[in-house]
């Protein structure tokens, strides 16, 4: 059985304004709009923060390139596109 919990906080009028008018156009309640926006600020921190871990285990095994490295790549991908794209 999923466990509940309540959580509150406080936001401007304009900001409930807004969520009222979503939540009456879709039919659902204040309480529904909160839970799945919170799901998906949640949800996109995790991916965020596994997006850093990533990066962070990738430099400890060296899986790194030199940053003139980067940048003459993007300088190379820059003139590509400038060339196949005439002004």
């Amino acid at each position: 059985m999923t466990k509940h919990a309540v959580i509150s906080a406080r936001i401007d009028s304009e900001t409930l304004e807004l969520v009222d008018k979503i939540v009456a156009e879709q039919g659902r309640s204040r309480a529904w709009f909160v839970a799945q926006a919170v799901r998906h600020a949640a949800e996109q921190e995790a991916r965020f923060a596994a997006f850093l871990q990533d990066g962070r285990e990738d430099i400890a095994a060296g899986r790194v390139k030199d940053h003139a490295d980067v940048l003459a790549m993007m300088d190379d991908m820059i003139a590509g596109h400038e060339a196949r794209c005439p002004e």
